[in-house]
């Protein structure tokens, strides 16, 4: 059996009196995509930032490919964050740079390309998010889901081990959330990334996911087979699915 790629481990994390996780616990294995649910303001987002180490936990361990995440000094952060990319809920575009120089800016901070070589690879990764003739383009003049297609393409820049997708599919049409659904997948077997996507989209899940882990009130309270969240886990998760298929 393969050793997890990530590990949080009895982590909690308040903010003034609110306790956003509570003990909350996961392990999440190499290749897997897992839907992290739960209901607005459950500790999803929170979850993931503790991950690549963004907010650090008030008590518990975080352990991301064999690193103690929080104990790890801002300096000694960065390495590891080449390895786990984060899609923020917005794409988090730059607005003053064209698509090129957002998708060549990681390149350009973390490795040593000559023009003709960025080029190429920024080519390359568009050409996986299925775009192309819009390096020129500023992200006001890209629809949402080519801005998240963007920001895809930049999450991917350093050839990441882990993605964390923060709500990949908000404010989009159901057609282009298909297109990040198959795109996530696309990742999935040909590059083999560890896929951690928060979400309120069922179709989303039921199109992408392995594994469901369910938080409530800061609490994993179910985690298992998509099948099983469907059929056979909580009465609060089988809800949770239902009321999204019958507004899908």
């Amino acid at each position: 059996m393969t050793e997890p790629v990530i590990v949080l481990d009895q982590v909690s994390r308040a903010f003034g009196p609110n306790r956003v996780l509570i003990d909350a616990s996961l392990e999440i294995n190499a290749g897997e995509i897992v839907a992290i649910l739960g209901a607005s303001g459950s500790g999803k987002s929170v979850t993931l930032k503790t991950i690549n180490g963004l907010i650090v936990p008030d008590s518990g361990s975080v352990d991301v490919l064999g690193h103690r995440v929080n104990e790890l000094r801002e300096r000694d952060l960065a390495p590891l964050r080449q390895r786990i990319s984060y899609l923020f809920q917005g794409g988090a575009l730059f607005d003053s740079m064209t698509v090129f120089d957002n998708i060549a800016f990681p390149i350009r901070e973390h490795l040593k390309m000559d023009s003709e070589e960025l080029a190429q690879r920024v080519a390359a990764l568009l050409a996986m998010v299925q775009l192309d003739d819009v390096e020129h383009l500023a992200p006001s003049e890209l629809s949402g889901g080519m801005k998240k297609r963007v920001a895809v393409a930049r999450a991917l820049a350093l050839e990441p081990e882990i993605i964390l997708y923060d709500e990949p599919t908000t404010g989009l049409d159901p057609v282009t959330g298909e297109t990040i659904a198959n795109l996530i997948l696309d990742l999935d077997r040909r590059l083999g990334v560890t896929s951690l996507v928060v979400t309120h989209d069922i179709p989303l899940v039921l199109r992408v996911a392995e594994r469901v882990a369910f938080l409530e009130h800061g609490r994993f309270v179910f985690d298992g087979t998509l099948e099983a969240a469907r059929t056979s886990g909580p009465e609060i998760v089988k809800r949770f699915f239902q009321a999204g298929v019958s507004h899908a």
